[in-house]
């Protein structure tokens, strides 16, 4: 955290008392049990005035039902609604598409969405004249990284406030008696509070059983975006995705636009039992953590464009990509959104995407997701070229490739025959 004085850094100084400096503070609100009891507790222990921000990230109408009136009724003095569907999808979701970003396997549903929010809660501090804004992520958890790092990057002349790692609270037993003894109203109990996140790309869930890797994971109570492969129909479901620059233009031959494509998918990934995931994965804090994803559009998106690339790319590029697609994940899990490595890997990746235009037809059945057709006017697959019939290719040619090709691998051979034989006439 950076302030215009560093005395009043509490990361770097956590005995220092800057409460008395915070005037209005903005809160990344969402109504869940942690940050409703944020609201009083920064008014108790800061005694500033409270502005909640809740972003619209597709995360569904419902979740926005009388979210205002509770706000206020909690103390908050205001609450903004910032619609950042279309951002997210424009600015966050397709460049990580292109890129072929994955983290352990895991498609950045939470990674990706956590700036454009933390963009969105700076924009109301500037808009509100607050000297803070405030998160409700733990000590334990990745996204207090990515919405600090973005805070840094865009406004580091704000405070930030992480109750988590100030508050005598705990654990989600701790809040929720907190919430009790505050008229705090809660949409969860005791014991069905699974920690869920959900934006237009994916839903996550974590906790309760789902924390002990041996337990496995009940779909049947779990899912919400989708069934499991087995509950799927025994009908493949067929799907067409048109692309342009690597990015999805299109379904089926209709053009959609970003949201309403990765909507659809969604319904249509989610009835066939597509993009479930039991991920133990490696948080950037240090620890294991294990959690379900839903992510069913989106696995779709991946696997069209994983195709179309085998098309369009040559080998060279496509190998190097990889490379590059790992290290984009590693940024955008660890919150560096806002970093010039990530752009510069903007520039190769938007580089490699000039030619990966065109069709893929893929199957959807009990889970799985098959690419069964590809093409693009930019294809490099040469048919003549490569099919067992007659052709131009010259078969003789490969005579003297594999003679230079292998050339460093005969001459190791020999020297080592030669040593070999030397060892035995001299011993």
């Amino acid at each position: 955290m950076t302030t215009n004085n560093s005395e009043n850094d509490t990361t770097n100084n956590p005995t220092s008392s800057p409460k008395r400096d915070v005037k209005k503070a903005v809160l990344a609100y969402s109504g869940g049990l942690d940050t409703s009891i944020i609201i009083p507790w920064l008014k108790e222990n800061y005694g500033c005035e409270v502005i909640a921000m809740a972003a619209d990230v597709g995360q569904g109408a419902a979740e926005f039902d009388g979210l205002e009136e509770k706000a206020l009724a909690t103390g908050a003095s205001a609450l903004y609604v910032a619609d950042i569907r279309d951002e997210l999808v424009t600015d966050f979701i397709w460049p990580t598409l292109k890129a072929g970003a994955r983290y352990e396997s895991y498609l950045l549903g939470t990674s990706f969405a956590r700036p454009p929010i933390a963009k969105a809660l700076v924009d109301v501090a500037r808009k509100e004249g607050a000297d803070a804004i405030a998160h409700g992520c733990t000590g334990k958890g990745n996204d207090q990284v990515r919405f600090e790092l973005t805070a840094k990057a865009l406004a580091p002349d704000l405070a930030v406030i992480a109750p988590w790692r100030e508050w005598d609270i705990r654990s989600r037993e701790d809040a929720i008696d907190y919430a009790e003894a505050h008229a705090v109203p809660l949409k969860i109990t005791r014991t069905t509070n699974y920690s869920k996140d959900r934006n237009l790309w994916h839903l996550s869930h974590e906790g309760l059983d789902l924390e002990d890797p041996a337990n496995e994971p009940d779909y049947g109570r779990i899912l919400e975006m989708g069934v499991a492969p087995e509950a799927a129909p025994d009908v493949a479901s067929y799907v067409t995705l048109s692309f342009e620059q690597g990015i999805p233009v299109a379904l089926d031959g209709e053009r959609l636009d970003g949201v309403p494509l990765v909507e659809r998918l969604n319904a249509l990934g989610g009835a066939n039992g597509i993009g479930i995931i039991d991920l133990v994965e490696n948080r950037l804090v240090g620890m294991k953590s294990r959690g379900v994803y839903e992510t069913p559009g989106g696995t779709i998106l991946y696997a069209a464009h994983d195709a179309l690339e085998t098309l369009c790319l040559d080998k060279e590029t496509a190998h190097f990509k990889q490379t590059v697609a790992q290290r984009y994940a590693d940024l955008v899990y660890n919150g560096q959104w806002y970093s010039p490595l990530r752009e510069a890997l903007d520039a190769f990746v938007d580089a490699t995407q000039r030619t990966v235009t065109g069709e893929v037809r893929l199957k959807l059945y009990k889970g799985n997701v098959v690419p069964v057709s590809l093409t693009s006017p930019y294809s490099l697959h040469d048919l003549d070229m490569a099919s067992f019939g007659e052709s131009e290719y010259d078969h003789a040619d490969a005579t003297g490739f594999i003679n230079l090709f292998g050339l460093p691998m005969k001459i190791a051979a020999q020297k080592r025959r030669a040593q070999a034989e030397g060892g035995r006439i001299h011993g």
